[in-house]
């Protein structure tokens, strides 16, 4: 299989020329989610966080979207797929959106509430408009909020989903209808996951690079360094704001 590259366009003297966008002409939707992935989880529902270098606007438009993510989340056994897109606009700005596709309405709308309503950080989402009534779109404000300051609102939103599940003691036993319901709702929610481990942890290891039989040790033996888009998008994002900000102070 092979990617094709290209290369952004931005000035030779931005650091920001050192980072290329990939995109993905010939890989399937769930090719593209596996890509770059992560998941979480909680009493047994599962989330799957895939960051994705394109304009969302642009991934939503993929031929037989809705149908491939229902396909996703059935042969990865996720309850919620969140998907993280990233790209420089042409002013050389990082632009970051969201998206989350969850079939169960109230889980759904938990996760959405959670990210609208966080400030430690705040994300600055607006609503972007989607033609699918299970999956909700965003643009994030807060370009700064990556990925790993995702998972732990995430977590928080799932925490808060299975908290609202629960009958607080003492309430009389004439809301037992409330109480079955809640049964129900977590139930849908085990059910639709078979146990076992997430994707980080199914993915087996790079083999170790061979080690070169004139020596007695080589530093590669444990294989070469993991280095992800997310991470240099990273690092151009932060050169890019620095480099902003002290041509405003010399200019003062």
């Amino acid at each position: 299989m092979r990617l094709t590259s290209m290369p952004c366009t931005r000035p030779a003297n931005s650091p920001l020329s050192l980072l290329t966008i990939m995109s993905y002409p010939r890989l399937s939707t769930e090719q593209m989610l596996r890509k770059d992935q992560k998941t979480i989880s909680r009493q047994g529902t599962k989330v799957a966080i895939s960051a994705i270098y394109m304009d969302l606007e642009a991934f939503l438009q993929r031929s037989g979207l809705i149908a491939d993510l229902h396909a996703f989340c059935q042969a990865h056994n996720c309850d919620v797929l969140v998907t993280m897109t990233i790209f420089f606009n042409t002013h050389n700005e990082p632009v970051r959106q969201l998206a989350i596709f969850c079939p169960h309405a109230t889980l759904r709308m938990k996760i959405c509430g959670v990210l609208e309503r966080s400030h430690s950080p705040s994300l600055k989402l607006t609503p972007a408009p989607s033609t699918h009534p299970h999956l909700q779109a965003y643009l994030q404000g807060n370009t700064q909020v990556s990925r790993k300051k995702l998972l732990p609102l995430l977590q928080e939103a799932l925490s808060a989903y299975f908290d609202s599940m629960k009958i607080p003691s003492g309430q009389p036993e004439t809301e037992g209808v409330c109480r079955e319901q809640a049964d129900k709702e977590l139930d849908r929610a085990g059910n639709s996951l078979v146990p076992g481990l997430s994707q980080d942890e199914e993915e087996p290891p790079l083999p170790p690079t061979p080690m070169n039989s004139l020596v007695d040790e080589c530093p590669l033996d444990q294989g070469l360094p993991k280095l992800s888009a997310e991470v240099i998008f990273e690092k151009c994002s932060q050169i890019s704001l620095s480099q902003s900000t002290a041509a405003s102070l010399s200019k003062k």
